[in-house]
Formats: structure tokens, sequence, C-alpha cells
């Protein structure tokens, strides 16, 4: 028995908007055509409607629903995909008007999703997006069997299939989180034995299609799969790269960013967007061909907020230069003081310039020298020794503990303010 009474399969889709602030669909309805390609529908045709807010009932308002189901019946389309985040019930009133099946933008992107995850913890996290997602839809699949309910002795088969569904999708969503956290806990070891061998780790992280995975493979000649299309990669790839000093470094490649990512996503992915927040470095790939490459720049600036990476240094790299006409090439922003390296990944021009823009950022990132700690400080000592970076550590006649360490600023930030030090920490450069 299905969970909802409403239509199933077929891949013709209508597109549809709703334009609340008067900009039109622009840009934001050629997205939702290319998530739908990338998902393998055929789109059959586009409908906006202008309107001051969404319609409780149907979002697009009860007179546009009658033009939107005449479009639909005339092209045959299987599906409507909404450029929004629906209601329950306003995906469900909608299915009944227009008599296809209905998804939403958030459906739609873990749908996607769900076809790419590769590796087992890229589909744990798909699959409890997906269970979150559905548990939000659940108290409406059984409506027609729950008016059978009663009082007591007369529980009715919809109350008892909901109950039994809740419970299920609950059990499920438990087994999910319990094995995400051990896969949290493995990164985390990962991480720190990083930091123990002193080998910085470098993100790459941006819009989707930005060609993330394919700066990745120019700068650690790896084979990651790499498409010009949507999401084409999701699991978090790790490799060495030699920047122009000679050192290592770990080169990060995540999962694209995108307007709107459904918060379900957020977190399902928590585990793989740390990769980043716990990052020397981020590098922020840009479509420099994106005619609305500003907008792409806000967005991503803004899920990275949201995971506490906004703080991170990082180099803005505009990626596909070949494809403007401009030279590689690098500049500092006079407004953020953010580096710009311009490259092209396609060709690998411009990623010597890209490795000595990583090694120096690296470098600055990091303090050398001498801290005196009073023998009443010996959690900050403990906390110097998780980071590992202590390299040396002496104890002075006055009863001072010298410690030599090595120290990334941000970690050295955090623990002025956190540890609630009386004095502040005298750091003697070598």
């Amino acid at each position: 028995m299905q969970l909802f009474h409403r239509p199933t399969g077929g891949e013709r889709a209508v597109l549809v908007h709703l334009d609340t602030d008067g900009r039109g669909a622009g840009d934001a309805l050629d997205e939702l055509h290319s998530l739908a390609e990338s998902a393998g529908a055929e789109v059959t045709d586009r409908f906006v409607s202008r309107r001051e807010r969404p319609d409780p009932r149907y979002y697009v308002g009860r007179g546009k629903v009658e033009e939107l189901a005449a479009l639909v019946a005339a092209g045959q389309a299987d599906l409507a995909l909404l450029n929004h985040a629906l209601s329950p019930s306003q995906e469900r009133n909608l299915e009944a008007a227009l008599k296809c099946r209905v998804l939403d933008r958030t459906g739609l992107i873990l749908d996607i999703f769900a076809q790419r995850a590769r590796t087992h913890e890229g589909k744990l996290q798909v699959e409890l997006a997906q269970l979150r997602h559905m548990a939000s839809r659940l108290v409406r699949g059984w409506s027609h069997l729950e008016r059978q309910k009663g009082g007591i002795g007369q529980r009715g088969p919809g109350e008892t299939q909901l109950e039994v569904d809740r419970r299920m999708l609950g059990v499920r969503i438990k087994q999910l989180e319990r094995r995400l956290a051990r896969v949290r806990q493995q990164r985390q070891q990962g991480r720190q034995a990083r930091r123990k061998q002193e080998v910085p780790t470098v993100s790459l992280v941006g819009y989707t299609n930005a060609g993330k995975s394919t700066l990745f493979n120019g700068l650690t000649e790896a084979s990651v799969y790499a498409d010009d299309r949507l999401f084409a990669t999701l699991d978090t790839t790790l490799r060495r790269v030699d920047v122009a000093s000679g050192d290592n470094v770990i080169l990060a490649d995540t999962v694209g960013f995108i307007r709107e990512l459904p918060h379900e996503l957020v977190a399902a992915f928590r585990s793989t967007l740390e990769e980043a927040s716990e990052s020397q470095l981020l590098l922020h790939v840009v479509d420099a061909s994106e005619d609305n490459r500003e907008s792409s720049i806000e967005q991503v600036e803004a899920v990275l907020a949201s995971i506490g990476a906004d703080e991170i240094p990082r180099i803005r790299v505009y990626n596909k230069v070949d494809r403007t006409g401009r030279q590689p090439g690098v500049a500092v922003d006079p407004k953020t003081g953010i580096r710009e390296v311009w490259v092209s990944a396609a060709d690998g021009s411009g990623l010597g310039l890209l490795r000595n823009a990583i090694d120096d950022a690296v470098a600055a990132e990091r303090v050398q020298g001498q801290l005196c700690l009073t023998p009443a400080e010996g959690r900050l000592r403990a906390r110097l020794f998780d980071l590992g970076r202590v390299l040396d550590e002496a104890w002075t006649d006055d009863g001072e503990l010298v410690l030599s360490v090595d120290i990334r600023r941000r970690d050295l930030d955090r623990l002025y303010e956190k540890e609630g030090l009386t004095a502040p920490l005298q750091v003697a450069a070598q």
C-alpha cells in the first residue's frame, strides 16, 4: 500500500515559479530548469505567476491553478516542479487540482542527491534528509483512514497506520543519526591526526557547477568525477597536493552549494560540511563566466556562515576564465582584502599562481613562538596539546611553564576568548 494516494511516475515536467518581490523569474527559473534536467526530467513548459504573498491553499493562487492545470494537460506533463518550499497541504491540494505529481524545490534537490550519492556516508546522509522531509508530510498520508478513529476501543486503521509509520520513521532516523555520529567522530580523529602531523587542510567550496571537481583534479592530478551539471559530485574527497614551498597540504573537495539549500541537507551533511569549517583555508570557487555570479557568491557566504566557517581565511578563485577572454592572474579585493586568483581548471592555466597563493596564505595563518603559562593554567596546556602544536615544554625557576608552539592564529584567538585568561599570552615570534 502506498503512503500517499497521489499520482506517480513520469518525467515530463512543467516548471512553476511564483514572483513575490517583483523581480520576475529570471535566473531562479533557469536554475530550476538545470535542476530538473539534472534529475532526469524533460521540461515541457514554464509557468510564472505574480503575487504579493503565497496562497495558503494552493501557493500560486486559486485562479492560477486552473491556468496551470490547462498547461499541464496540454503538454501531457506528469510532474509539476515548484521553485519553492511547499507545505504538505499545499502539495496535496495542488496534486488534486492538477491531477499530476507535485514536487517542491526541496524534494527535487533531495531526488538529485539520492541519485548522486556513491559512498556509504553519502547514502546515509541523503536517506536521513529524505526521511526528515517525509516525516513532515506523513500526517497527510492516511487522511482518508484517519477519519475512522474514535474513542476508547474504537481506534480505526488510519490512526493505527499513522502511529506505525511515525514510529518506523523515528526508529530509522535515530539509527541513521547514530551511524553519522560515528562517521563524524572518525572525521574528527582524522583531522586531529593531520594537525599533529602539521599538515594543513584547504577546502574547495563554492556554488554547484562552478568547477570545483575539475579544479581539484587539476591541482592534485586525481580523477574525481566531474561534469557540467548541478551536483555532479556529492562526496568529500581528500588528496595531498604540493604547493610552491615544497610542503604538502590536504585539499578537500566538498559538496556544492545552491540558493535556498534545504535545511534537511544542511543538517544531514553537517559532518561533510565540517571539513570546510575545520580547514585552515578555503578556496571559494566562482564561475567567472556566470553573469549573476555576485548572487552565487552571496549564497555561498550565507551557507558558510550557517556552518560557522565565515571567519576562515579564504582565497576567491575565479574559474573558467577561458570562457571570458581574461588572462589568468592574481589580485586583492580592496574592500574585503580577500585575494583573488583567476584560473582555468579546464586547460590548467593559472594553477601555478593558485599554488603560490595557497602557500602564502597557509604560511601567514601560523604563529611560531613561546607561551609562558602559570601552574594554574593547566587546562590551557591540555588544549594546546589537543591541537597538536606543542613542540617543546620546560619549567622555569619561577615555576612557569614555557611551551614552544606552532599554532594557527585562529586557534590562538579562540584560546584567548574561551579560556578566560587573567593576563594575555606572551607570544615571542621566532
